[in-house]
C-alpha cells in the first residue's frame, strides 16, 4: 500500500516539474500585446468643449444624488439589486469564471482510480471452467498530462482571463447604463406629468374664455365665427392630453422593468421637475477616460483575449508532450490479498504528438484568430473614439440646453403675461379673439417647450455621467474583485 502512494508521489512531482518547464516556454512565446492607439491624435491631450472649471472632475459612483431628488436613489438601489439586465451580466460573469476553470484544468494532469470486482462460473464443468465460481478483485491509479510545447494550454488560459475581464467589464456597462435608464425614465415620468397638468391649465383656461366667448355672442357682442375658433382650440388642446397620459403610463411601465419588477400598479410620487437640480460636472484628460470608462475596458479586454488566441493557434504548428502513467494490483481471487506485493503493477510512457497533414485546419484557425484580432483592434479603435466623442457631445449639450432654458424661461413669463393682459382686454372688449387666441397658443406652447427643456438638461447631465464611466475605475475594480465560483483545484 505504501509503495503504491510513494509512485504516486513521484510521478505527481514529475508532472509538477514538467508543468513548471511548460509555463516557463510559454511566457517566453507570448508575444507582445497590441497598441491599436499608435497614431498621432488618436488620444487627445484635452476635451474641446466647454465645461464648468469650477465643478468637480470626475462623477461619483452615488452621482444620482446630486440631483436633489429624493425619491431617486431608493430607485437606483433597488435598481441596481433587481434588473433583469444586471442580473444577466451578472450570470455571463459567472459563465467567464467557469470557462476560465476548465482552462485552467488544462494546466494540470488528471489522476483517476479504479476498483473492479468480478465473479464467473459454469453451469458444465470442464478443465478451463471449473462449475464453482470465482471472484477477481482488481484496484488501481491511472494519470495523465498533455501539454504543447510553447504553451498552447497556458495561452488558452490567458485567452479566457481576458474574456473574464471583458464580461466583467461589460456588467459595468450595464450597471451604468441602467443607473442613468432609471433616472431618465424617473425624469421624464415627472416630465410628462408637468405636461399634463399645464395642458389641463390650459385647457381650463381656454374653457374660461369659451365661456365669456358664449356670454358675448349671447349678447350679441361676438360673433359665431369667435365662439367655433374658441371650440376648436380648446378641442386642440384637449386632444393631448390622452397623448401625455398615455406616455406617462408607458414611463412608469418602463421603470417598473427596470427595477425588476411587473408594471401594473407602479408609481412615484413627485409629480414635477420643480426642485429637480442638474449638477455640474467638468470631464478629466481624455487619456484617464480610459481607465475610467467599462466599454474602453471591455474592448481592451476583448483586444487581448483575441491576441492570446493568435498566440495559441501559432503554437499548434508545434508538436505536444503526452505522458501518462498508472499502477494497480490484481486481479486476485480473495479481497483480503488484494494488496499483496506480488500483485503490485505499474507502468509509464510519454509520447510526443505531431500534426503533419490536416487539410489546412491548422492555418485556418491561425488565420482565423489573427482576423479576429484586426477586427477587435478596429473595435477598440472606434469604442475609443466614440467615448471621446461622446464627452464632447454631452458637454456641448449641457452648453446649449443651459443656453435654450435661460431663453425659454424668459419667453414663458413674457407669453404668461401677455396672456393675462390679452384675457383681461378681451373682456373688456379693447381686442379681438384672434390677439387672445396666439396669446393663448403662445403661451401653451412656451410652458410644454420650457419643460422638455428642462428634461433635456438633465438627459444631457446622464449623458456625461455614462460617458465619463459613472464614478467606475478599471483599477479599483480589478482590486475588489474576487472570484465568485469556487474551482480552484488544489
Amino acid at each position: 500500500m505504501k509503495s503504491l502512494f510513494r509512485g504516486a508521489f513521484f510521478r505527481g512531482a514529475l508532472l509538477r516539474g514538467v508543468s513548471v518547464s511548460v509555463l516557463a516556454v510559454s511566457l517566453a512565446a507570448c508575444t507582445a500585446k497590441p497598441q491599436p492607439l499608435d497614431r498621432p491624435g488618436d488620444v487627445p491631450t484635452a476635451f474641446t468643449a466647454p465645461s464648468d472649471k469650477n465643478a468637480p472632475i470626475w462623477p461619483q459612483t452615488d452621482w444620482w444624488t446630486k440631483f436633489g431628488a429624493d425619491e431617486l436613489a431608493p430607485l437606483e438601489a433597488t435598481a441596481q439589486k433587481e434588473n433583469l439586465d444586471i442580473a444577466v451580466a451578472g450570470a455571463r460573469v459567472l459563465e467567464a469564471e467557469a470557462n476560465d476553470g476548465i482552462a485552467l484544468s488544462a494546466l494540470f494532469p488528471s489522476l483517476g482510480a479504479n476498483f473492479g470486482a468480478t465473479r464467473s462460473g459454469a453451469n458444465t464443468p470442464s478443465f478451463n471452467n471449473p462449475s464453482r465460481a470465482r471472484n477477481a478483485f482488481s484496484a488501481g491509479l491511472t494519470a495523465s498530462y498533455q501539454q504543447g510545447f510553447f504553451g498552447t494550454q497556458y495561452l488558452q488560459l490567458q485567452a479566457s482571463r481576458e474574456d473574464l475581464r471583458a464580461q466583467r467589464y461589460a456588467a459595468a456597462v450595464i450597471g451604468i447604463s441602467t443607473s442613468s435608464q432609471v433616472a431618465d425614465e424617473y425624469f421624464s415620468i415627472l416630465q410628462f406629468r408637468e405636461r399634463i397638468a399645464i395642458a389641463n391649465a390650459n385647457i381650463a383656461a381656454a374653457k374660461r374664455i369659451l365661456a365669456i366667448t358664449q356670454a358675448k355672442v349671447n349678447s350679441g357682442v361676438s360673433s359665431n365665427l369667435d365662439l367655433a375658433e374658441q371650440q376648436a382650440i380648446l378641442a386642440q388642446q384637449e386632444s393631448r392630453l390622452p397623448g401625455l397620459i398615455e406616455s406617462e403610463k408607458e414611463g412608469r411601465y418602463a421603470l417598473a422593468i427596470l427595477l425588476g419588477r411587473a408594471p401594473e400598479g407602479y408609481d412615484v410620487k413627485a409629480q414635477n421637475l420643480d426642485g429637480i437640480n442638474a449638477p455640474s460636472l467638468q470631464p478629466g484628460l481624455p487619456s484617464e477616460l480610459l481607465l475610467r470608462n467599462p466599454s474602453v475596458a471591455q474592448a481592451e479586454a476583448s483586444l487581448y483575449a483575441a491576441h492570446a488566441n493568435v498566440d495559441a493557434a501559432r503554437t499548434l504548428y508545434f508538436p505536444s508532450l503526452n505522458l501518462s502513467g498508472s499502477a494497480g494490483y490484481g486481479p486476485v481471487s480473495q479481497l483480503s490479498s488484494l494488496f499483496g506485493p506480488a500483485g503490485f503493477v505499474w507502468s509509464i510512457g510519454a509520447s510526443v504528438l505531431q500534426t503533419i497533414f490536416d487539410g489546412g485546419a491548422i492555418h485556418a484557425q491561425n488565420d482565423l484568430a489573427q482576423a479576429t484580432q484586426q477586427e477587435l483592434i478596429a473595435t477598440y479603435r472606434k469604442t475609443v473614439f466614440t467615448a471621446f466623442s461622446d464627452v464632447e457631445s454631452a458637454l456641448g449639450t449641457i452648453k446649449s440646453t443651459n443656453d435654450q432654458l435661460v431663453l425659454v424661461d424668459v419667453q414663458t413669463k413674457a407669453d404668461a403675461e401677455a396672456f393675462r393682459i390679452s384675457e383681461l382686454q378681451y373682456r373688456e372688449g379693447t381686442i379681438d379673439i384672434l390677439s387672445l387666441l396666439q396669446n393663448q397658443q403662445n403661451l401653451f406652447s412656451a410652458q410644454d417647450t420650457l419643460v422638455q427643456t428642462k428634461l433635456a438638461r438633465l438627459e444631457a447631465n446622464l449623458s456625461l455621467y455614462n460617458a465619463l464611466g459613472g464614478g467606475w475605475e478599471q483599477k479599483a475594480d480589478d482590486a475588489s474583485y474576487k472570484n465568485q465560483l469556487d474551482w480552484w483545484p488544489l
